[in-house]
């Protein structure tokens, strides 16, 4: 019997783009995948350009037959399907890592020129898919409102309630994360090891952390630190200022390994966001999965599956740092009084959703109904 064939298209092939790919085709390996990616740079252009890319880069493998195509929103399927007519009439599923509509505004970052017809390409390729799915709750909902609010200011020619049907029919399934749960009992008398996992950029306010840390460590509370996450040319200054004041508490510092990154999660205690945006959070859950208790602000996709025990207020009247801190002391005094075994304390029980919905084995299941579903239906 032939094998059902996909054409998966990343049209920005990010590290959490990566990761789901990798994830679902590993775990679909009874279909035939053809993968196409971009590389993760240049990414105003990408954005804009990788219609034409794809077109006549990769026309070969494009021109071939498929039973269904699945698409991540970065990808301009309405030109590339212009440009490629063959592809036209085959299923096609838009996976939405994220959306163009909630990231924080920053003067100097130059994507903000093009984001009116970054936010234009995604509502089209919403509309021309023929599924449409998302990795949390809260991407879809900010999806929604803000392609409305955008499309109620355009002058003249947009339908009334033109993504009702797709708002009513799309749906969320998170990216899945590798299968693994561990409940840690730490020693006595160990400092606290505390994990910042993610990107060097604005949009996680780093600062935010340093500044709550130097808070800790005024009060001489004694802990490790781990920064981690992938960095780029520009670095926020507070990074190199950071490095130097905790020079007696960072144990690691930087992007690591594969392996390595997942063994000081294992080793570490608590994981800290301070994302301004995050539309699931793959490097929390990650961590949480490893027996990590995560402190994030009350915001994005965090509480779908972090408690309000752990997510620090967040609101115009707080400096943002103190309210970090304050959570980082009440929940160090838990570890402490807890005499550092966390079974019995509420700590463990820090999910809204199970961390176990986000394995691929449980994932898994759903992708492949949504597949079957589309080329059946489609």
């Amino acid at each position: 019997m032939n094998k059902t064939k996909i054409l998966l298209l990343s049209g920005y092939d990010a590290a959490s783009h990566r990761f789901w790919r990798e994830q679902i085709t590993s775990g679909l390996p009874q279909y035939e995948w053809t993968q196409v990616v971009l590389a993760d740079r240049f990414f105003s252009w990408r954005a804009r350009g990788n219609a034409l890319t794809f077109a006549f880069e990769h026309r070969d493998i494009l021109q071939k037959n498929y039973d269904c195509i699945i698409a991540t929103s970065m990808v301009d399927l309405t030109n590339l399907k212009g440009f490629v007519p063959h592809l036209a009439n085959i299923p096609t599923l838009v996976y939405f890592h994220e959306n163009q509509f909630d990231y924080p505004n920053h003067s100097s970052n130059k994507m903000d020129q093009n984001i009116v017809n970054l936010q234009l390409t995604s509502i089209y390729n919403s509309l021309s898919a023929d599924r449409v799915l998302f990795n949390s709750n809260y991407n879809r909902t900010t999806f929604f409102n803000g392609a409305n609010v955008l499309l109620n200011k355009l002058p003249d020619g947009i339908p009334k309630r033109l993504l009702d049907k797709v708002g009513g029919s799309a749906q969320v399934v998170a990216v899945p994360i590798e299968d693994i749960i561990k409940t840690k009992t730490p020693p006595k008398n160990k400092r606290i090891q505390i994990v910042w996992n993610h990107r060097w950029e604005y949009d996680k306010q780093p600062e935010v952390l340093f500044k709550a840390l130097e808070l800790l460590k005024a009060d001489a509370i004694d802990f490790k630190l781990h920064v981690l996450g992938q960095s780029f040319r520009k670095v926020p200054d507070c990074f190199s200022s950071a490095k130097e004041f905790f020079c007696e508490e960072i144990e690691t510092w930087g992007y690591q390994p594969r392996e390595k990154y997942l063994q000081i999660l294992s080793e570490s205690d608590l994981v800290v966001s301070t994302a301004l945006h995050d539309f699931q959070g793959l490097s929390m859950l990650e961590a949480i999965a490893r027996g990590c208790h995560p402190v994030a602000p009350n915001r994005v996709a965090y509480p779908e599956y972090i408690s309000q025990e752990h997510l620090y207020p967040v609101s115009e009247t707080i400096d943002e740092f103190q309210s970090l801190y304050q959570k980082l002391v009440e929940l160090i005094e838990k570890f402490n009084n807890n005499e550092r075994g966390l079974e019995n304390s509420n700590l463990a029980n820090n999910k809204i959703t199970p961390i176990e919905s986000y394995f691929q084995s449980n994932l898994i299941a759903e992708y492949q109904s949504q597949i079957e579903e589309l080329i059946r239906f489609s």
